[in-house]
């Protein structure tokens, strides 16, 4: 079969064959994970769409080893995705003397007393083992100016903000080459992107997994690509195959951002019992909490969340409370108890249903789209 033509000024922009970007993920706080994350950069990007790195849980050089990896492999257009709380861009880096990893153990002994006790008790209540790992000082848990700083260097071809206005870094980033995406969750924050010169907005609505907003993508897309004109909007939140990606696409979008699909791969560096949960799930099995990052995140729903809410405790400030949660979460992962396991995903899960390539991912999305907009609506709606 001939390869499908389904071009947007997202695709002229990027020199992409398809307007399908992944979504920035790479390795946890703690770095666990089942592989690594280029392997799905690269096959997004080698199949025609653009595969986005998640660089927050690198440490700064091993941000800018998995750049140039990335380069050794393809010569296709990719991203790299960074968390820039706005806490954390107006603060200069501390100095650590060199130090690059904290005993995992030793960054629980910082955390409020509450904290440190919850933990214990879960650890005691369920029998669990303890784990030493080595926590990074990486582009989450240090301010991010240097992950910038490397990714502006590198001249890579697009630059994400996960969390946070890219604004400020847009004029340096347009000296080198570099385009800017921003993500955001309603209208007022796109406005304020728009205005601050990024080249691209992603508009993800409440569906979406990760960090998550309150709009749901069908009452948002509208809204922001209203706002933010001419600058393109991608769609995110929900879409998990061709439909998703032909809705967006007559909303008015230039294209999409998709996560969990992508997880769902057998290039998908999340663990293999989260890429489970995630095709097992119902699109009622995830769960909207502060519990895993100190910020709102959807993620599969899990015993974990049934542990939190009953504490009574306030999760800690972003990225504090990824700390408790990664704490329990090797302890939890060692002794195998997978009922307790949650790692982020979106409503679309329900509709995910088979642990596929990525290659795969891309193509079905595009033959059904293709489908759909060429054959199938004008067959199912009438107009006069």
């Amino acid at each position: 079969m001939a390869r499908r033509i389904l071009r947007t000024r997202l695709c002229d922009l990027f020199g992409i064959e398809y307007p399908i970007l992944s979504a920035g993920m790479g390795p946890g706080l703690i770095g666990e994970q089942a592989g690594s994350p280029v392997e799905l950069v690269v096959a997004v990007s080698e199949a025609g769409g653009l595969g986005v790195l998640g660089g927050s849980g690198f440490t700064v050089d091993e941000l800018r080893g998995a750049i140039r990896e990335i380069r050794s492999r393809t010569d296709k257009p990719f991203g790299v995705d960074l968390l820039l709380p706005k806490s954390m861009v107006n603060t200069e880096t501390p100095d650590y003397g060199g130090i690059t990893e904290i005993p995992l153990s030793a960054v629980v002994k910082t955390l409020p007393k509450s904290h440190q006790d919850w933990i214990a008790k879960v650890k005691d209540e369920l029998g669990l083992p303890d784990v030493e790992l080595m926590v990074k000082l990486n582009t989450t848990t240090l301010r991010p100016h240097e992950a910038v700083k490397v990714c502006i260097e590198e001249k890579i071809p697009l630059f994400c903000a996960g969390l946070g206005n890219p604004g400020f870094m847009v004029e340096e980033a347009h000296a080198q080459g570099v385009k800017v995406l921003g993500i955001t969750g309603n209208t007022k924050n796109a406005s304020r992107m728009k205005e601050s010169g990024i080249d691209i907005l992603v508009a993800q609505g409440y569906e979406g997994g990760g960090h998550t907003g309150r709009v749901g993508t069908l009452a948002l897309l509208p809204g922001v690509i209203d706002v933010a004109h001419p600058t393109p909007v991608l769609a995110a939140g929900g879409i998990g195959d061709g439909r998703g990606l032909a809705a967006a696409l007559a909303m008015g979008c230039a294209g999409i951002w998709v996560g969990t699909r992508f997880l769902a791969t057998h290039e998908g560096g999340a663990l293999e019992v989260n890429k489970l949960k995630i095709v097992s799930s119902s699109d009622e099995d995830t769960r909207v909490s502060t519990a895993i990052t100190g910020k709102t995140s959807r993620a599969s729903y899990s015993s974990f969340h049934d542990l939190w809410n009953a504490s009574g405790l306030e999760a800690l400030p972003f990225p504090t409370q990824f700390i408790v949660s990664s704490a329990l979460f090797a302890s939890i992962s060692k002794a195998h108890r997978d009922e307790y396991m949650s790692g982020f995903a979106g409503q679309v899960s329900g509709i995910i249903h088979e642990i596929t390539s990525a290659r795969e991912v891309v193509e079905d999305m595009v033959e059904e789209a293709a489908d759909i907009l060429t054959n199938r609506l004008p067959r199912d709606v009438q107009v006069r």
